[in-house]
């Protein structure tokens, strides 16, 4: 039997979700009390979904958008990113970012300015290739996850987004494959 997406994927009413207009420290909070609540022997939550007023999603906030919203409040970092396009080692530009760093800021202030800042501003957008309609099998999926790549698909049925499939469910179920695959050559 061939797996689906469905089988697999995180539902919407599990995952952490904000409205747009939310700031980020509403986002972070609605992200720490969603990995409160999920269940623990799973892989914990490392975004938030944005969603408008007619409960759609529009974005994605993911913990990396968060640690880049710490350079918002140094306007001296904001041409950095521009830099990286060009092909500079990681190394250079992150020694860039030291050097362009406020002096004498400590890390709780660095977090004070993005913290009532607009979720908008840092969010991603979702492209048409990060949707996988929820009766798709598992290694359509794994392909459409590479091919991007991305950590995760948003799950949609009949065009709505009714869940999450994550990057981390699905290596959870290649072990799995592959332990049941060596345990059945054993036999």
């Amino acid at each position: 039997m061939n797996q689906l997406v469905k089988d697999l994927m995180v539902p919407i009413s599990e995952y952490a979700t904000v409205s747009k207009g939310a700031t980020l420290y509403e986002a972070v909070l609605a992200l720490e009390k969603a990995q409160e609540k999920y269940d623990q022997t799973k892989t914990q939550h490392r975004a938030v979904l944005v969603m408008d007023k007619q409960n759609k999603i529009v974005g994605k906030l993911s913990q990396l958008n968060v640690l880049r919203a710490l350079e918002s409040g140094n306007e001296g970092t904001d041409h950095i990113g521009e830099i990286e396009k060009f092909g500079f080692s990681t190394k250079f530009v992150a020694n860039l970012r030291e050097r362009s760093r406020l002096k004498d800021i400590s890390f709780r202030k660095m977090c004070i300015k993005p913290a009532g800042m607009k979720v908008e501003k840092f969010m991603k957008t979702l492209s048409e290739n990060q949707y996988v309609e929820e009766n798709t099998s598992l290694d359509v999926a794994i392909y459409q996850l590479m091919a991007g790549p991305y950590l995760s698909l948003m799950v949609v049925r009949d065009q709505d987004a009714v869940g999450i499939l994550r990057l981390t469910d699905i290596f959870l179920a290649v072990v799995d494959a592959m332990k049941a695959n060596k345990a059945n050559k054993a036999k």
